[in-house]
């Protein structure tokens, strides 16, 4: 990455286009409220064990909780998303957001990366590229030089950490307890949005149950069950395992 980068939208509409976009728990009430479908994307890792990255350990305990898993224990992280398969539902016919004044905190963030492991890298976003040769300086090094802009990251960074306690309950609540393990991959719910928001008006972090990471690669199998952990391989029905 260069040691500055400029950015300028170009008002093409196409980070709006097939993106699940993250929600901070606030946000997914609302989005439920307005009649938006979320999808929850769920991984785990073992603390210093299989799924943790080192260099990432801090940042991964932080945004992650601890739930029992067969005999052992793994932690979880939970992701809220806009399901955006196609267009945006807030994205007009001139490709303007309806709710451009409350859009969703990410969406205020775009085109800067949340994870401070990710360094923003201009061919992996959508934008056309005139859009990077034009407006302020975005990026000097690794810091946006907006300081507004540098406070909706950290508020966005704080919010997944003060959240995920009750993610993770609302997941309990609605059955959706298998995991995939970090790094190979994501499961991925569509709740019933009714019983979503449900969950969400009655969050009980008190709750527990016990958690099943999806692993098909029997290495990975071998491994995590050595560790007292449970798995399954078994082709889901109530979610989807993406894996990379």
């Amino acid at each position: 990455m260069n040691d500055s980068l400029r950015f300028a939208c170009t008002g093409c509409g196409k980070c709006c286009t097939g993106h699940h976009v993250p929600l901070t728990l606030d946000e997914a009430r609302q989005w439920a409220a307005a009649g938006g479908q979320v999808v929850v994307l769920i991984e785990g890792c073992v603390a210093d064990g299989p799924g943790m990255p080192p260099a990432q350990r801090e940042h991964v305990l932080r945004r992650s909780h601890p739930v029992p898993c067969g005999q052992g224990e793994i932690r979880v992280s939970v992701t809220f998303a806009a399901f955006n398969p196609g267009r945006c539902r807030n994205l007009d016919d001139n490709d303007l957001c309806r709710i451009y004044e409350n859009r969703p905190l990410v969406c205020r963030i775009y085109p800067v990366e949340i994870n401070p492991h990710i360094p923003l890298r201009p061919e992996n976003k959508d934008c056309p590229p005139e859009a990077w040769e034009q407006g302020p300086e975005l990026i000097h090094g690794a810091i946006p030089v907006d300081p507004a802009l540098a406070a909706l990251v950290q508020a966005s960074r704080q919010a997944d950490r003060d959240d995920i306690a009750a993610k993770v309950a609302v997941c309990q609540a609605l059955g959706m307890t298998t995991s995939a393990l970090k790094g190979d991959g994501f499961t991925a719910y569509l709740p019933d949005m009714s019983a979503f928001a449900a969950a969400l008006a009655q969050i009980s972090e008190g709750a527990e149950g016990g958690w099943t990471l999806h692993v098909e690669r029997p290495e990975l199998v071998g491994e995590l069950r050595g560790l007292g952990l449970r798995t399954t391989a078994e082709a889901p029905v109530f979610y989807a395992f993406i894996g990379f």
